[in-house]
């Protein structure tokens, strides 16, 4: 427990971080590197790149200092970076490490204005947040481990099938290489898979929502090649898939993990709304919910155009053998051809007013995934017809970032 001076320095420190908490982790993710260029092995480089791994600690952060006094109120965060951390491999060594360069970045930063006093009280609660973190971790990793099929680190995957699903999507079935069991997992939970690209001094990172229903013989992630090229490193792991890795080939995969799932207490409708690849994690839980529920079920996905849409025929299947089930798609550039097989319901983005013809009651959970755009527009178009909060349910991929609109 910290002590009230504590806190109240912690509090006072709020105002500052608002202002500048992406300076302070830029400058600290800076430090982490120079001195520890071994992590690189566990970020997402692409998301250092473009400031978003940035920008989301520096929330998390401003976030911890707000909540100082009643850090249990960030508990449902803790988990679910905690879900990340455990996914990428972070380990309870990481944290005095993280601690000593954030710590420097804030004087840096700060200057003259990190007092002794404001750093010394920035070290106590950092302990304490670090702490919680490194419990919830512990959980996590016994859990993985010892349920069945489970396991620690990473563990080889045979690519078994490479299934082209639209112009941009491919998807991977994947099996254990040494034949054993396979742990299972929540509908909308991720895996991490780690890569060696040739010609990359560092290894690359990243996590992909199983595409699937749980109880398969197989894991399965939909991928979309992403466009980035030369030294972007958005799209070097998801071309390297697409392009290079062949059925037969072994790719390193962590366990499950993940907050994003269907509440299974909740017995009301489901409504599943997805745009682009965003689909993945809202296309396992379709697939679930149509195998062992009988819960009425709205899937809205939302596409460029039917060039892109993967998986098209594969929902409209379920559609017609679940009449419980009712599929509504919105293309917001669609080819003549699309037009002529009459093949959306909607043109243009998702709003509130289309919303409301094709859900038939506000009274359900709502869960929403793709890219942050089309996120804040769902979460808008969904507050506009009064859904509550506690039951819109969202994921991004890549850290948490906000929805709110200025944002």
């Amino acid at each position: 427990m910290l002590d009230p001076k504590t806190i109240e320095i912690i509090k006072s420190t709020v105002p500052v971080l608002e202002v500048h908490g992406v300076a302070i982790t830029t400058r600290f993710y800076q430090r982490l590197f120079s001195s520890h260029p071994e992590l690189l092995n566990i970020f997402n480089h692409a998301n250092q790149q473009k400031g978003r791994q940035q920008t989301a600690l520096a929330n998390a952060v401003y976030a911890a200092a707000q909540h100082i006094d009643r850090l249990g109120d960030i508990l449902p965060v803790v988990k679910q970076i905690a879900h990340k951390h455990r996914s990428l491999g972070v380990k309870p060594e990481h944290y005095p490490i993280v601690g000593e360069n954030l710590l420097a970045a804030i004087k840096d930063v700060l200057g003259d204005a990190a007092t002794d006093e404001i750093i010394g009280a920035w070290a106590e609660a950092y302990g304490v947040i670090a702490d919680a973190f490194i419990g919830v971790e512990a959980e996590m990793y016994d859990r993985s481990e010892r349920q069945e099929g489970g396991w620690a680190g990473l563990r080889e995957f045979r690519v078994d099938r490479k299934e082209r699903e639209s112009d941009v999507i491919t998807s991977f079935y994947l099996v254990p290489s040494d034949g054993g069991a396979l742990a299972s997992f929540e509908a909308g939970q991720y895996i991490s898979i780690t890569m060696s690209i040739p010609g990359e001094k560092y290894e690359h990172i990243r996590q992909y929502s199983l595409s699937d229903a749980p109880g398969k013989p197989y894991y399965r992630i939909s991928v979309k090649r992403e466009e980035g090229c030369g030294d972007d490193p958005d799209g070097k792991v998801s071309n390297y898939l697409h392009e290079q890795v062949k059925e037969g080939d072994t790719l390193r995969l962590s366990a499950p993990a993940g907050d994003f799932v269907l509440d299974r207490g909740d017995a009301r409708p489901v409504v599943l709304i997805s745009g682009g690849v965003g689909l993945t994690p809202t296309l396992s839980m379709l697939n679930a919910l149509a195998e062992g529920s009988s819960r009425p079920v709205v899937f809205i996905h939302s596409a460029r155009n039917g060039r892109v849409h993967a998986m098209k025929r594969h929902v409209e299947e379920i559609a017609r053998s679940n009449p419980r089930v009712s599929v509504h798609w919105s293309y917001t550039r669609p080819t003549e051809q699309d037009v002529q097989d009459k093949a959306f319901d909607h043109q243009g983005y998702i709003d509130a007013e289309w919303l409301k013809k094709v859900i038939p009651s506000e009274s359900a959970a709502y869960y929403f995934c793709g890219p942050v755009a089309f996120m804040k527009a769902i979460r808008k178009a969904l507050s506009e017809r009064g859904v509550p909060a506690e039951d819109i349910h969202y994921e991004f991929f890549g850290p948490a970032g906000s929805l709110d609109a200025d944002d």
